[in-house]
């Protein structure tokens, strides 16, 4: 399996382009994090470059809001633009909260009107899209409720190009039986992301078993990245031992 560091989360301690060294450093291959736009993409590509890592995901910037009428296609184009740059395989595209005064249907009704459109934009470029439902305690209001429904937007939009992203730790707090997910959720599945929920700290802090969990998406054959999105209990390099010992 392999782990990309999350560099908005991880390696807090350093300033954002020391992090890149950092994780080389501590062992990782690839990088992610959501905003890369407040760099220039020249930057950022030589900065992957010189630590050896490859960057695996961003997201659309943070007022590209697929569930909204506006905004959405000039965010996107620029999110393609900055992951042609640094050659980045997924793009994740926000569906956040429903708008002040929309409805639930409506909002949800622009989500998939704005990611046909996104798809399509995207076609053939080397750069899948990915939907991530997130938990509703932490992120109320939510138009995207379950890892269900962000299935079943990817298959109508064409599985394939269109998947999900698959939080485990969203995932545990508002639906758990995270092993029949991943395994039921495989063809859609194009990134995880890990967190242990209550605190959203590295695994094997919280309530997840994930000796039990890691074994079935190895076992699922899955091969792209795990996002590690999360916050180190106390320094980032203090913590790192889960890799080895819940899913080496």
């Amino acid at each position: 399996m392999r782990f990309a560091a999350n560099l908005k989360w991880l390696f807090t301690e350093l300033p954002f382009e020391a992090r890149f060294d950092a994780a080389a450093a501590a062992g990782f291959e690839g990088v992610e994090y959501a905003s890369p736009y407040d760099h220039d993409p020249v930057k950022l590509a030589g900065l992957l470059r010189a630590a050896g890592l490859k960057q695996v995901l961003i997201n659309t910037p943070a007022d590209a809001d697929a569930c909204r009428a506006d905004g959405f296609r000039d965010g996107f184009e620029r999110a393609m633009e900055y992951a042609l740059a640094l050659d980045a395989g997924l793009v994740h595209v926000r569906a956040g909260a429903r708008p002040e005064g929309v409805s639930q249907e409506r909002a949800y009704a622009r989500l998939i009107t704005n990611l046909a459109w996104a798809a399509e934009q995207s076609s053939g470029g080397g750069v899948r899209l990915v939907l991530e439902a997130q938990n509703r305690r932490d992120n109320p209001g939510r138009v995207l409720r379950t890892q269900a429904e962000a299935a079943a937007i990817a298959e109508a939009l064409g599985a394939g190009h269109v998947g999900v992203l698959l939080d485990l730790y969203h995932a545990q707090i508002d639906e758990g039986d995270l092993i029949t997910k991943v395994r039921e959720l495989l063809p859609y599945t194009f990134h995880y992301q890990v967190a242990d929920p209550p605190g959203r700290h590295e695994p094997g802090t919280g309530e997840i078993g994930w000796r039990a969990v890691f074994a079935a998406i190895r076992d699922s054959g899955y091969e792209g990245w795990i996002g590690c999105e999360y916050e180190p209990l106390r320094r980032t390099l203090d913590g790192l031992g889960w890799i080895e010992e819940l899913a080496g």
